[in-house]
């Protein structure tokens, strides 16, 4: 016997942003970042051309690093908006689950263009070090001044969607962003006053750090969502202890629990109860005590009589 469980909630966006705040509001917060990610993505484009010029014209590796780490939350911001954009898209022919994995992909790419990026930063200023060029310190304190104010503006429009990875990753990016961009302003400052040149690369190979470390996380995060582990926050044997508790069920067997957004989890599991057929209204509270304890939102469960004990275990 098979009985499907249901339980969704679908906030609709207007009542999230008017402070009506019910408790699932979170699974749809890209739904009012549409504006944030905008502004981020034109003021973020507009200052990396700027910062990237300024750093070559005035022989700063440090700024060219600095850009490059900008250019990295450009990134993150198109791919996190085009992923928000995606998971809210209804499911529709072949794509029964819809585009929400979309955001996992999003945070994979995002990873990967910032390996790129990293290369073709380092590659440079280790050229930089071999042909030594005295940097401005000056130019690099104004510039990366203005991009500590940029970096910090656009975060404050992030601060609220942090329970998705790719609203978190770019807020986290920006964040990051702002303190690379005071270090650049130090370094100015170290430069002009003390006229050491090599200052400067070293610097640019710290940035380089600081975006390799960032990458990195990602690339974990969003590979362990690609391969579809339970998230890191729900306990798979307190869940099955949970289901098991109910009354009536003498056994649960093939739990399965994954991510299908980076902000959405489904799980999967047959039931034994050999008393009974179960009533839909009883899948319904196991259904909704799943979300209420574990954050589990899509919930499909199989009941079983368990009489053939081959049936569906093996």
């Amino acid at each position: 016997m098979h009985a499907h469980a249901h339980h969704h909630h679908h906030a609709s966006g207007a009542s999230d942003c008017h402070g009506l705040h019910n408790s699932h509001g979170h699974h749809h917060a890209p739904a009012d970042f549409g504006n944030a990610f905008l502004i981020g993505i034109g003021l973020n484009i507009v200052f990396v051309v700027i910062e990237g010029a300024a750093g070559l014209i005035y022989g700063s590796m440090a700024l060219v690093a600095d850009a490059g780490h900008n250019l990295s939350d450009v990134l993150a911001l198109v791919l996190a908006w085009v992923a928000s954009i995606a998971a809210r898209r209804p499911p529709s022919g072949r794509f029964t689950y819809g585009f929400k994995s979309s955001t996992i992909l999003a945070a994979l790419g995002n990873a990967l263009l910032l390996a790129v990026a990293i290369g073709a930063i380092l590659f440079e200023t280790l050229h930089r070090i071999m042909t030594p060029q005295e940097p401005q310190g000056m130019a690099m304190i104004v510039v990366a001044g203005i991009g500590i104010a940029i970096n910090a503006l656009t975060a404050m429009l992030f601060l609220k969607g942090q329970e998705d990875i790719n609203i978190r990753g770019a807020y986290l990016h920006m964040a990051a962003d702002a303190l690379v961009s005071l270090g650049v302003v130090v370094a100015g400052l170290a430069i002009v006053i003390t006229g050491l040149w090599w200052i400067d690369p070293m610097v640019s190979l710290a940035i380089i750090a600081v975006i390799a470390w960032g990458t990195w996380g990602l690339a974990r995060d969003s590979l362990t969502m690609g391969l579809l582990a339970a998230p890191a926050r729900i306990d798979l044997a307190e869940v099955k202890q949970h289901l098991a508790s109910f009354d009536g069920v003498s056994a649960v067997h093939d739990l399965h629990v994954w991510p299908m957004s980076t902000t959405e989890v489904a799980l999967t599991a047959h039931l034994v109860m050999p008393g009974r057929p179960a009533a839909d209204s009883f899948l319904r509270d196991i259904a909704a005590s799943l979300e209420t304890r574990f954050g589990v939102g899509h919930a499909t469960l199989q009941v079983e009589s368990g009489e053939n004990p081959c049936g569906g275990c093996c």
